[in-house]
């Protein structure tokens, strides 16, 4: 049964009796573990209509190949594993408006998956409007809804937390997962949809950027992510706790990309680190609900979440009263972009993201207030940090991502001594790194991974 609160209704348009109920997979690129496809197939067998999910191929702003082929191994599995269920999941290149508005023409009811960023949320509501049927999002890429959990942006952790816990018990909850009435079931595609038996024809197809070439480490799909949570369960989460900080011991899961791309259920994870008693049980579950869920919060309630003037005002006062201060290094673009700065640990950040497509969490953070301190002002290194790490990250343009650049320059923090530069912004520095960890090890590390690279 899913909850109530998972439910939204996106227009106010009449069920009608078309020939099917159409599920608009997006955001939710899985087969099991998706609320909303199991509501889709709930509906279909309520109403004893067929069921043609159909995931729109589209040009997504700043994404690159990097981004598309990892997208697309978890797509070429997402239709196998649909398959399983009974279901043939299509796959259509076009805009989301364009294709979900054409085949609602002949349409019950369509069903879509819960996305928060801009473009997602321009994407429903196009699709709101021109359809002659209801479009229902089913939220599933959470584990508490955002507005069950908070009615307004949240000033940090400390506020969404208690909110956060009040409502955990109802929303981390199993899935008993829903079948497919036999008599609703075809193997039939689409005429329109694609086959991702060949994923390099398939990419050909579209007109995509490729001057990011693919990460050395992480590949697409939900069987990937499945055996990532299970490594980490099995030989990481004990340490997480006390050692997650530390970029040279690799405690860290991994799961970001999956969940970007919604290739594994956040309320998976969730459940899975909840049964096994371990001392890093708590720190994960912070991460993984909170934390994430608390960015969410802001790209939600906040518009200009990806804009600089949408910085708290407290931190916007200080960074432009500090903004004309003499900077010791100025680095450009393309500098930074190689790597080629004086800061080894910094570089080997810059290059860990380049390289793999990810970024420790410790230094991602370290790798922003050094931005912050290098360029010309700190609008310039808001605007540099987003834009490099949408490039590079197959986590970026994420609520995460967008998040954890305005925690940099002050969201989701408080004011701390003024000094230079940064203002009352929280101060990083390369001899703190060496006072928590080997940073050594991690850049010999990094440097290991790019002579193999």
């Amino acid at each position: 049964m899913i909850q109530p609160q998972r439910i939204r209704q996106l227009n106010r348009k009449p069920v009608r009796d078309g020939r099917y109920i159409l599920y608009w997979m997006q955001a939710a690129q899985r087969a099991d573990w998706n609320h909303a496809l199991d509501y889709a197939i709930q509906t279909a067998n309520q109403r004893r209509k067929p069921l043609p999910p159909v995931f729109v191929l589209t040009d997504y702003p700043q994404a690159n190949l990097r981004h598309y082929t990892f997208m697309l191994e978890g797509l070429a599995q997402t239709q196998r594993d649909c398959a399983a269920r009974g279901i043939t999941l299509n796959i259509i290149i076009g805009s989301p408006e364009g294709v979900i508005a054409h085949l609602a023409k002949k349409a019950d009811t369509v069903i879509t998956d819960d996305g928060y960023l801009r473009i997602q949320r321009q994407w429903r509501k196009g699709v709101a409007d021109a359809i002659d049927c209801p479009l229902v999002e089913i939220i599933t890429n959470v584990v508490v809804p955002v507005e069950t959990a908070s009615d307004k942006e949240n000033f940090s952790a400390g506020t969404l937390r208690p909110r956060i816990r009040r409502q955990l018990a109802a929303f981390l909850t199993p899935m008993n997962p829903i079948t497919l009435h036999s008599t609703l079931r075809s193997t039939d595609s689409l005429k329109e949809s694609i086959c991702l038996d060949d994923i390099d024809k398939a990419l050909k197809k579209m007109n995509i950027d490729n001057s990011v070439p693919l990460s050395i480490i992480f590949k697409g799909g939900s069987s990937e992510a499945q055996e990532r949570l299970k490594t980490f369960i099995t030989g990481k989460l004990d340490l997480y706790g006390l050692n997650r900080g530390d970029p040279s011991l690799d405690i860290q899961s991994h799961l970001s990309p999956y969940l970007h791309f919604g290739q594994i259920s956040p309320l998976q994870i969730g459940l899975a680190v909840e049964q096994p008693d371990s001392p890093g049980k708590a720190a994960f579950l912070e991460e993984l609900i909170v934390r994430r869920e608390l960015a969410f919060n802001f790209v939600w309630y906040n518009p200009r979440y990806d804009r600089y003037d949408g910085l708290p005002h407290w931190a916007l006062r200080t960074l432009n009263f500090h903004a004309k201060d003499k900077r010791p290094y100025r680095y450009t673009l393309e500098q930074l972009e190689t790597a080629q700065t004086h800061d080894p640990a910094w570089n080997a950040a810059q290059m860990e993201m380049v390289i793999t497509g990810k970024m420790h969490n410790y230094m991602r953070m370290y790798w922003g207030k050094k931005i912050l301190e290098w360029m010309a002002s700190p609008k310039d290194a808001f605007e540099q940090m987003l834009h490099l790490n949408n490039k590079y990250e197959l986590d970026g343009r994420d609520p995460n991502s967008y998040a954890g650049v305005a925690w940099c320059l002050g969201k989701h923090d408080r004011a701390w001594g003024d000094r230079p530069i940064f203002g009352k912004i929280r101060y990083m520095n390369a001899a703190g790194l060496a006072r928590k960890f080997d940073i050594q090890a991690y850049i010999d590390n990094i440097n290991r991974m790019k002579s193999l690279s």
